[in-house]
């Protein structure tokens, strides 16, 4: 029933997962990873997919009945039961079922540890009255990139960090061509990244501005640069948000992302 699917395969084009690839799009770039766990069905209606370390991420096609759901994450959970998972990520009552089956007689529990929201933008809105321009970010721009990246992670995690220890990454993203900075008289005040181009879609991630530039609209700005940059390329512009963080989702919202489905970040005790 279940077996090895690589980056180019069928199921990732097939129509049943297309119409959930905004919400699952994630699983694209897992599967180019050459070391990635890759698991479909072999009627291209479920994949599994997990980076090392990282929760899986499940998608069941919509058009199974709700019986025929159940039973198919049951036999994975089957198939994949000798192997150990920090959770699962996936649709909210997917997830939730492969949680309860894959726990069970596990001794384990399983709480929710974060709600997404996928967002797309089919049209962009662009902020009026910003000043400012956007820059395609280069090397040179590593070490403020390392000081964005680091209030990033301080915003998102609530540790302090040391923008020395994301130096290196900071060099690797600007080298990638897609990270870009907001430019105003000559400073960069905000930042947001391309994370990854499939066919159809373009993820953007690290939305960030320093706490002194906020509220002047610059995320808003850089953020929609880019999706006028993906749509003209033919190229949806994609992200997620943290269902619990209202301001970033009224943002996104402003400039035409258009809520699509949630997703359930659980964590196995």
């Amino acid at each position: 029933m279940f077996e090895r699917y690589t980056s180019d395969d069928r199921v990732l084009v097939s129509e049943a997962f297309v119409q959930d690839e905004i919400e699952h799009n994630l699983i694209h770039m897992i599967s180019t990873f050459e070391d990635s766990l890759k698991i479909k069905s072999g009627d291209d209606q479920l994949i599994f997919t997990q980076s090392k370390g990282y929760n899986p991420w499940l998608w069941v096609s919509r058009d199974l009945e709700p019986e025929q759901r159940q039973l198919r994450i049951e036999n994975l959970v089957q198939h994949v039961r000798d192997t150990a998972f920090p959770g699962i990520t996936a649709e909210p009552n997917t997830a939730r079922l492969f949680a309860e089956s894959f726990c069970k007689g596990k001794e384990k529990s399983f709480h929710t540890h974060m709600m997404l929201v996928s967002y797309h933008c089919p049209v962009v809105i662009k902020p009026e009255k910003v000043n400012g321009y956007l820059l395609q970010a280069h090397e040179e721009h590593s070490a403020v990139i390392a000081e964005f990246m680091a209030g990033f992670s301080e915003d998102a995690f609530g540790m302090p960090a040391t923008p020395q220890n994301f130096l290196s990454m900071a060099k690797e993203a600007a080298r990638s061509g897609h990270l870009y900075l907001w430019i105003v008289n000559d400073t960069p005040v905000s930042m947001a990244k391309i994370a990854h181009l499939s066919v159809r879609c373009g993820r953007i991630n690290e939305v960030y501005t320093p706490r002194a530039h906020r509220k002047q609209g610059y995320a808003s700005a850089t953020v929609a640069e880019i999706c006028e940059m993906l749509l003209q390329e033919n190229i949806t512009p994609m992200l997620y948000a943290d269902a619990k963080n209202p301001d970033s989702n009224k943002v996104y919202q402003s400039i035409g992302f258009v809520e699509k489905g949630m997703m359930t970040e659980i964590k196995f005790d």
